[in-house]
């Protein structure tokens, strides 16, 4: 499986999770509330009664809504007739004075002492919550006495924490199911782009190959004519173009739609590959009248791919060199736990961010007659990338920097 249809299967399967997530933890947190509010009804209704429900048949019976689905909901919920029946709670009353009454006891899970040993521990509690997982209370006052009701919901908070569970297992079902499915359908959907990315690399690698085998034979044949008549105006002309040539098709080896280069990540100090890479190109500064500097003096280890590190720093100082006139810099330093390297030059480029710089094909505006593809500083970002990177580029105060995170 190639790298982006990975990240495709991880992230539409992340969007999966999170709408399940939100969608079945709205549907159960609106479903726990409902029971809460049904629980504070029923406590309502017992404040309201001093306490306790009055025992035996109502005198006269409640008006039923008309109707199906209205009066199936007046026979299921806190309303229904038959819940002061079945309601399973306990009430004590409070003086002043630290005299306690047992008003109501109509629950067989605890005892009537350990009933007012749980009802004295919520006197100074708030109004009403939660207690011991699924009771329900509610500590009010009526002419200076207080009451301590408690309610049992365990009945009724059972089918909440079963759809809870139901709900745990449906995301984990449904997460793996749509994993299956986007993997399935990511390898039909990203099969023919694939296929066009591997045609595309063996167009590339043939067409290096067809390109190398004239530059190498005009390049050999400038160096005779350079040794019989002399060098002239016109073999530098063609020892230029070569050279160009041969750039261009190095940095095409290095383009793919998609990037599946494996590259071996050992420890390496990249100290030492910016001043080796430096050493290497202070002639072509010189020669330009453009002074380099080279900022690299503590160890900076890193674990990445020395061969892959040296072409981006190559890659940035030849940046460097094509569009600095005066002065270029390379530092390499650690920042918070991240090497950093910066590549800096004058330009005349406004203040601003140029991340574009970074994109295939791409020229800033300062790259008028200076010769190039727009390929380099991609590699850069392939690289860094690779290696879990960031990348960036901005001109500010007269100095275009070039910015790699490792």
């Amino acid at each position: 499986m190639s790298k982006t249809r990975k990240r495709f299967v991880i992230f539409a399967t992340l969007c999966v999770f999170v709408l399940l997530f939100v969608l079945l933890g709205i549907i159960n947190g609106v479903n726990f509330t409902m029971a809460s509010q049904d629980a504070d009804h029923l406590t309502k209704a017992l404040k309201k009664q001093h306490g306790a429900f009055e025992n035996g048949p109502e005198t006269e019976a409640p008006d039923q809504p008309e109707g199906f689905l209205p009066g199936l909901l007046s026979s299921m919920g806190p309303d229904s007739p038959e819940m002061k029946s079945s309601l399973r709670y306990f009430t004590f009353a409070f003086d002043k004075e630290g005299n306690e009454e047992c008003v109501a006891l109509r629950i067989s899970a605890v005892t009537e002492a350990e009933a007012l040993a749980w009802a004295r521990s919520l006197r100074g509690e708030n109004k009403t919550g939660w207690t011991r997982g699924a009771y329900r209370y509610r500590v009010y006052k009526t002419n200076h006495i207080t009451y301590v009701t408690v309610i049992d919901q365990s009945r009724e908070l059972l089918p909440c924490f079963r759809i809870l569970i139901i709900s745990g297992v449906g995301l984990l079902v449904g997460v793996l199911a749509s994993c299956a499915a986007l993997m399935y359908i990511g390898k039909r959907l990203f099969q023919p782009l694939e296929e066009a990315d591997r045609k595309q690399k063996r167009f590339i690698a043939e067409a290096e190959t067809e390109f190398k085998v004239p530059l190498t034979i005009i390049n050999a044949n400038t160096e005779i004519i350079e040794r019989q008549l002399g060098e002239t105006e016109q073999t530098q002309s063609i020892n230029r173009q070569v050279k160009k040539m041969i750039g261009l098709v190095k940095n095409l080896s290095n383009v793919g739609v998609f990037d599946e280069k494996e590259l071996a990540a050992l420890p390496c100090d990249l100290n030492a590959l910016a001043q080796a890479v430096g050493d290497a190109m202070k002639a072509s500064f010189a020669e330009k009248g453009c002074k380099l500097t080279i900022r690299a003096e503590n160890p900076a280890p890193v674990s990445a791919d020395s061969e892959a590190m040296t072409d981006l720093l190559t890659e940035l100082l030849t940046n460097a060199l094509k569009f600095g006139d005066r002065w270029a810099e390379l530092k390499v330093s650690q920042e918070d736990g991240h090497c950093v390297i910066e590549a800096r030059n004058d330009t005349t480029l406004a203040n601003g961010n140029f991340d574009q710089a970074f994109d295939r094909f791409t020229r800033l505006s300062n790259a008028e007659g200076v010769p190039g593809s727009g390929l380099g500083l991609s590699h850069v970002k392939e690289i860094a990338k690779a290696h879990n990177g960031r990348v960036s580029a901005k001109a500010a105060d007269g100095a275009f920097i070039l910015r790699v995170s490792l």
